[in-house]
């Protein structure tokens, strides 16, 4: 009898054990199911897709850094052929480097490519890395255009003196720089001027000295001439000859007296609002690539989380 009442107590024990332990399960079971649904992300495998919108940016973003990606390569291109034609790259031809306009172009596109290739990169290979260079770069350059701005603001009583330093230099190397020939002839043609202050300024030249050997001396350049054209067709490259040998009256039938800084300074004044306008939308192109930039980062970090 009493090994038939273990036996009973046995397995009037088991069902019971077995039914907790179904129970627990249930148990957690719908502690899971509550959980998955609260936060579906918590058990789907599956990471959630872009939606419309921002695979329209993604693509917009692309082919935005493409085409400035371009036009860095472009200016790139254009400074190292400049610096290539006129042999400044050649080891007695480093010294004046600095002063060559063609070194701007260099730098401008190397800088405008690079940030630019990595935007492309960042954007078609979903790079967080890429992605937060580009954005720092940019905004490092819009600060320093906005300081430039706000020194060219504090300082703008002293740029007529800048802008004299400037212009002397190109009267200095007028004969060794084409890139500075073409300028001042440019800037001489236009504003119908000619030297810093006068025309006499060109004594400043060495080989438009009076003292100068050659055929140019006491001498100005071509485009200080009032009709510089020959037969209205071709430039007649001596009709500054000699001019620095006449008084200021017959000098003012051959050549412009007046000099271009005063001219320029009034030029640059009176465009002011259109360099405040182009300021402006370089502002508002880099804003709208850091933008678009921040909104793929923003679609990329999330999926990433998910992985």
């Amino acid at each position: 009898s009493a090994c038939l009442s273990m036996q009973a107590s046995k397995l009037v024990e088991l069902p019971c054990s077995s039914s907790s332990d179904d129970d627990d399960g249930f148990l957690a079971r719908d502690m899971d199911f509550s959980t998955a649904e609260e936060d579906p992300r918590a058990w789907s495998p599956v990471p959630r897709k872009p939606g419309t919108f921002s695979q329209c940016v993604r693509y917009l973003a692309f082919f935005w850094n493409l085409l400035f990606l371009l036009l860095g390569l472009l200016a790139l291109a254009v400074g190292v052929w400049g610096l290539l034609a006129k042999g400044s790259l050649q080891g007695e031809r480093l010294a004046p480097l600095g002063s060559d306009p063609m070194l701007l172009f260099v730098l401008v596109g190397l800088g405008a490519s690079t940030v630019s290739l990595a935007g492309c990169l960042g954007t078609l290979r979903s790079s967080p890395c890429l992605l937060r260079f580009f954005v720092g770069a940019v905004l490092a350059f819009a600060g320093m255009e906005v300081l430039g701005g706000l020194l060219l603001l504090a300082v703008r009583h002293r740029l007529r003196g800048a802008l004299q330093d400037v212009l002397l230099l190109c009267l200095l190397r007028y004969h060794d720089e084409p890139d500075l020939r073409f300028l001042v002839d440019e800037v001489q043609q236009s504003l119908q001027c000619c030297g810093l202050g006068s025309y006499r300024d060109w004594e400043v030249n060495l080989y438009f000295n009076c003292s100068a050997p050659g055929v140019q001396a006491c001498s100005v350049p071509s485009s200080c001439c009032l009709d510089p054209w020959q037969n209205g067709t071709l430039v007649n490259t001596q009709c500054g000859f000699g001019a620095l040998h006449l008084g200021d009256m017959a000098a003012s039938t051959v050549v412009h007296l007046g000099g271009c800084v005063a001219r320029l300074s009034a030029w640059l004044h009176s465009q002011a609002g259109g360099i405040a306008t182009a300021a402006a939308i370089l502002v508002l192109v880099e804003a709208a690539s850091v933008l678009m930039a921040l909104k793929v980062l923003g679609d990329i970090v999330p999926i990433r989380a998910q992985d």
